[in-house]
């Protein structure tokens, strides 16, 4: 027989084994966890180091090259249309996309006495222009003397169908043209055509290959413009030269206003001069944009939100413009990330309520980091003007460097600020 005490002594001895187990098993659990923690906080620093490694090191390579570099696409050589042509319907995705939105009005006046000249700075990303290689092409052009002083003429007609409400314009040809390698000669034309200030139309004709005296005669029509459109109406064409491998060259333009024409009786040959495309307007100002800015340290993220802009610089002949803002984000000078806004239709005081989120490289802070900002005008037959300019950041000065220091001292505080663009 088992006595008392035996038993008594094998339960204690079987509490002891129970706790020693359990005791075995929470350290065990808390070794684990502590090992799985550290093995993502280590995973976490590496990708955030490779982040800012990549980063630094594409932004370096944009610098060296001059501007982003992108991969260009072999484009599709323009549909060749008929005798007959209908324009299109007004273009899809102008909120979306960077499309160029319908602008109204013709007001350009401005006061000689307050506002001065300005050439306006040209973003051309397509095939890797700066601003500042654009103005110094420029001015390179302008002392060039193989630089063509005339740009030839257009020869075109002017319709008007009472009865379909529809206006018919044909393009006649172009004579003259300046070639576009001078070594080479010849180019390759063709001709765009929107009704402005509305451009619900547009529409172009086909190219013609290595030619400087291009014949279309393609008939375009436009449906809903009535007999009391036609004084507003202006007809604008714009002469460019196709290229298969990079962005088409523009060679000048035609404004025709039809409140000079006789559409009734069937006015026909009419011949303008090509002119230059319109690169300068008149300053007054370059106007102001309401940015608010967040810093995470926690995330390690800048939130930036592009509020609104005011008394924004007329860009067009419609005295309106189509602006947008492009953030870039800037680690020593050297852009390593960007983002863009939607496009507002014909507006000075545009109101975009658009956020973004910018990941800041690891362990930087926000001391070796800035923003530039790019307020430009939208263009579907040119490049973008831009409209001004803006950088803050803390190697800024004045008003940038005030606020950029305020975001710095107050984290995840959203703190907004006006600022005036810049040339």
């Amino acid at each position: 027989m088992v006595s008392a005490k035996h038993v008594e002594q094998a339960v204690h001895l079987s509490a002891y084994a129970i706790s020693g187990i359990v005791f075995v098993c929470v350290v065990a659990i808390a070794a684990m966890t502590a090992v799985a923690y550290k093995c993502y906080r280590r995973r976490v620093m590496q990708n955030a180091q490779n982040r800012l490694s990549s980063a630094i090191k594409r932004g370096l390579q944009e610098s060296n090259s001059g501007s982003f570099k992108k991969n260009m696409n072999v484009r599709n050589t323009t549909k060749v249309m008929k005798s007959k042509g209908t324009s299109p319907i007004t273009p899809p995705g102008g909120e979306s996309g960077l499309d160029r939105i319908p602008m109204m009005g013709f007001s350009h006046a401005t006061d000689p006495a307050h506002c001065v000249k300005a050439e306006m700075h040209i973003e051309h990303e397509k095939d890797g222009a700066t601003p500042e290689k654009e103005d110094a092409l420029r001015e390179r052009a302008v002392v060039s003397p193989e630089r063509p002083t005339k740009l030839g003429n257009l020869t075109f007609s002017v319709d008007h169908d009472q009865q379909k409400c529809a206006l018919i314009v044909t393009i006649v040809k172009a004579d003259d043209l300046p070639p576009r390698d001078p070594s080479l000669g010849g180019c390759d034309p063709y001709v765009k055509l929107q009704l402005l200030p509305e451009k619900k139309h547009k529409c172009k004709t086909r190219v013609l290959r290595k030619t400087l005296t291009p014949t279309y005669d393609e008939t375009f029509t436009f449906y809903g413009v009535t007999g009391n459109q036609i004084p507003n109406t202006t007809l604008h064409f714009v002469v460019l030269s196709f290229d298969r491998f990079s962005r088409d060259e523009i060679i000048g333009e035609v404004i025709y206003p039809l409140s000079e024409a006789d559409v009734e009786n069937k006015e026909t040959a009419i011949t303008r001069d090509i002119t230059p495309r319109h690169l300068k307007v008149r300053k007054c100002g370059r106007g102001e944009l309401l940015v608010s800015l967040c810093y995470q340290p926690a995330a390690n993220r800048l939130g930036v939100v592009v509020l609104k802009a005011r008394n924004l610089p007329k860009m067009d002949i419609t005295g309106l413009s189509d602006p947008y803002v492009k953030i870039y984000l800037l680690y020593n000078g050297q852009r390593i990330a960007k983002k863009k806004t939607h496009v507002k239709k014909r507006t000075l005081n545009p109101v975009f309520n658009e956020s973004f989120l910018f990941d800041v490289p690891y362990n930087e802070g926000l001391q070796n980091i800035s923003l530039e900002l790019l307020v430009l005008d939208w263009d579907r037959m040119t490049k973008n003007e831009v409209v001004g300019r803006l950088e803050i950041g803390s190697k800024c000065e004045g008003q940038e460097a005030l606020h950029w220091s305020e975001v710095i001292n107050c984290p995840r505080k959203q703190i907004a600020e006006w600022h005036k663009l810049q040339d």
